[in-house]
């Protein structure tokens, strides 16, 4: 009888494992990209050549991307916040707070600078380090340290990249990508990919969304029938 219940319990183990890897985990980890955005070489890659975690996610957004690129480049906490479940991160402590409006100060970055996912003295030191900023095109981001000394503590190393890919004068395609790597092993395996997959997907979805909304509601018309947000001059790239 015991035998029975084991076995029932494992079949039905199995079936929920293969329905997530069949039907659910494909929209979790490709949510919003097309297959060519996929496979498409983005700034950042090169970090982890042979990944064991990859995701993309992107959004169509309908304005131009000078209008998408300040919402993205003061992205973190303490700068503009994540744009996404600020009710949620909170719960958790991270003191996230979304802007609503670009912020000027918070519109300059350059390699090397960090950007939080966590209040600082979190537990978890939960930042990325900035490792390439092109002017309206790509944002990379990349875990601090090296793959060995993060495996040694059980953590992953990557990149995360928001790519920008201009479709017309008022239309951009935001692309996020995370690739890393991690130290093979079964909790390795639960934790920094399947375990991590349904809270990065959802919280990244909503993000993507956040930007969104907030890039489209700053659109205007200037004078010059030009696209602006208020209160933001585009930077010219060096």
């Amino acid at each position: 009888m015991k035998l029975k219940k084991i076995s029932g319990l494992f079949v039905m183990a199995a079936s929920t494992a293969g329905g997530y890897a069949a039907m659910v985990r494909p929209r979790l980890i490709r949510w919003g990209a097309t297959a060519e955005e996929a496979t498409l070489e983005l700034p950042g890659d090169e970090v982890v050549s042979e990944p064991r975690y990859i995701t993309n996610h992107a959004v169509t957004i309908h304005a131009g991307a000078p209008l998408v690129w300040p919402w993205l480049v003061q992205l973190g906490q303490g700068r503009g916040g994540l744009y996404s479940y600020d009710w949620l991160e909170n719960l958790l402590g991270f003191d996230i707070h979304s802007a609503d409006r670009i912020i000027p100060e918070f519109q300059h970055l350059e390699p090397g600078d960090t950007i939080r996912l966590v209040r600082e003295g979190y537990f978890a030191d939960l930042r990325y380090e900035v490792i390439a900023v092109e002017q309206e095109r790509a944002l990379v981001l990349r875990t601090p340290g090296n793959p060995e000394d993060n495996f040694a503590k059980g953590l992953p190393y990557g990149s995360w990249t928001f790519a920008l890919r201009k479709i017309d004068e008022q239309t951009t395609r935001l692309i996020a990508r995370t690739r890393s790597d991690f130290r093979p092993s079964v909790a390795g395996y639960i934790w920094n990919k399947y375990g991590l997959e349904p809270a990065h997907s959802i919280m990244e979805r909503r993000m993507l969304l956040g930007i969104k909304a907030r890039a489209e509601a700053s659109v205007g018309t200037g004078d010059d029938g030009a696209v602006v947000a208020a209160g933001y001059e585009p930077v010219q790239a060096a």
